[in-house]
């Protein structure tokens, strides 16, 4: 049975960034705050049952994964957690830099690198370095929700190495806002986000910042403690 609370390091752009309140707005949730907020009356105005398609979502508030969920290895405690990701952030590294797109990436809606980023790759590596001495080793029953039997060879050896299966090579940045929709489903609603994000014309996104999340019980949402 997973351990709880549990904590994640993500890439969150700051509180007061334009990025920011797009991505809170349209999940109705600010992991900054912790708060709930409306949806923008014209996404439900279009999209009736938009707060079912973002339920999933919006339980982990708008981020893209670095270092993915997990308990904490019990010789670890949070305060020393929170230690590690600020070092971790002192730390001078190359910041990557992306030209920020919304598109579909297996099914979901979310925003991604335009174009592949091999600093943003070594920057994600690091971050599942770093932060590993942190996690607690995954139960059969965790691991088993991961249905392995669906992963590549390679991803069932970053499952049981990492904890994540998206790591390494396979990591993809993207910062999720809907569900995953058929084709037929997600087309309109695709098309009427990229309106909404062309029109913040954020032309590059530095990934300049780590943020850590907790999430204190499993019908808890995350929220951030430290960035």
């Amino acid at each position: 049975m997973t351990e709880f609370p549990r904590y994640a390091v993500y890439y969150a752009p700051a509180a007061d960034t334009l990025l920011a309140t797009f991505g809170a707005g349209l999940l109705g949730y600010d992991a900054w705050t912790g708060c709930e907020l409306d949806f923008p009356v014209e996404v439900v105005d279009a999209v009736p049952d938009w707060s079912e398609l973002t339920t999933d979502a919006r339980k982990y508030g708008f981020h893209a994964t670095l270092k993915a969920p997990f308990a904490l290895a019990h010789a670890r405690s949070e305060a020393e957690l929170c230690e590690a990701c600020a070092n971790f952030a002192a730390t001078p590294r190359t910041i990557p830099l992306i030209r920020p797109v919304l598109e579909a990436i297996s099914g979901f809606t979310a925003v991604i690198p335009g174009a592949a980023s091999p600093a943003l790759q070594e920057f994600a590596a690091a971050c599942v370095l770093a932060f590993e001495p942190f996690r607690a080793q995954m139960t059969a029953d965790d691991r088993a929700r991961r249905k392995p039997e669906l992963m590549t060879p390679r991803q069932r050896e970053h499952l049981d190495r990492w904890g994540y299966q998206y790591v390494m090579e396979d990591f993809r940045f993207h910062m999720t806002l809907t569900c995953r929709l058929s084709d037929e489903r997600r087309r309109p609603i695709l098309a009427m986000l990229q309106r909404r994000f062309a029109a913040l014309d954020i032309t590059t996104l530095a990934i300049d910042r780590i943020a850590l999340f907790r999430q204190p019980g499993a019908s808890s949402r995350f929220s951030i403690i430290g960035s």
